[in-house]
């Protein structure tokens, strides 16, 4: 009896970690089981973009303090896609390259767990993705990009900040600044020409189009980069 009752609530105190890891029920993929997938398909990997495009400026916010949350989520500052994201968004950069331009980026590839800090600190899920459903960032399929001047290394200025939670920050915003509107309408045509949409109450975030392929992870850098 003692045993059976000490291996009941063994089963229940497991039952109650693994709802404390994921409170919101969403099945993550964690690191074996993403390694799992890509023996299947190994289009399925996450790319370190500072390796596989290193002339992509890589400004890494929730690496530092600012960001929204005024806190460093990230321990390192890191931009991992998954292999056809990555793909698609080397091809825009040498795009931007024939105009002077290049690419910054501010965030990618996201763990599950910060999309669950940011509801938690932030709960309009027109900024912040829902924890139920995960982000399209916790996918590999998801970047924040700006543009940058290739001579000056400058950002090229546009509407709003990244990660202003502002109706300005959003594409179909009235811009009365003509260069500012080009800038912003010139990187959401190249990132489109090349298999991206961005979103549409934010002018720096691009989906990959098929980011439905791919499953929510919850694995953080330190993870991936283990021998």
């Amino acid at each position: 009896m003692r045993v059976t009752a000490f291996l009941g609530v063994f089963v229940l105190v497991l039952a109650i970690c693994a709802w404390a890891q994921n409170k919101y029920g969403l099945k993550t993929t964690g690191l074996n089981a993403y390694h799992a997938t890509l023996k299947d398909n190994p289009q399925k990997e996450l790319v370190n973009l500072a390796v596989f495009a290193p002339d992509i400026v890589l400004d890494i916010g929730y690496a530092t303090e600012k960001n929204f949350t005024g806190k460093r989520i990230y321990t390192l500052a890191r931009a991992y896609a998954r292999r056809p994201a990555a793909e698609a968004l080397k091809k825009a950069q040498a795009e931007f390259r024939k105009r002077g331009y290049g690419i910054k980026v501010y965030d990618a590839y996201r763990p599950y767990k910060a999309t669950v800090r940011f509801y938690e600190v932030y709960q309009d899920t027109t900024y912040v993705a829902s924890p139920y459903r995960g982000s399209r960032h916790n996918r590999g399929c998801a970047l924040d990009i700006t543009l940058v001047d290739l001579k000056t290394g400058k950002e090229l200025p546009m509407p709003t900040a990244w990660d202003a939670f502002d109706k300005q920050a959003w594409p179909t915003a009235i811009v009365a600044d003509p260069a500012i509107r080009a800038n912003r309408d010139l990187l959401i045509s190249v990132m489109e020409q090349n298999g991206f949409t961005v979103y549409e109450h934010e002018w720096w975030h691009f989906d990959y189009n098929r980011w439905n392929d791919y499953e929510v992870m919850d694995i953080d850098f330190e993870e991936l980069e283990k021998k």
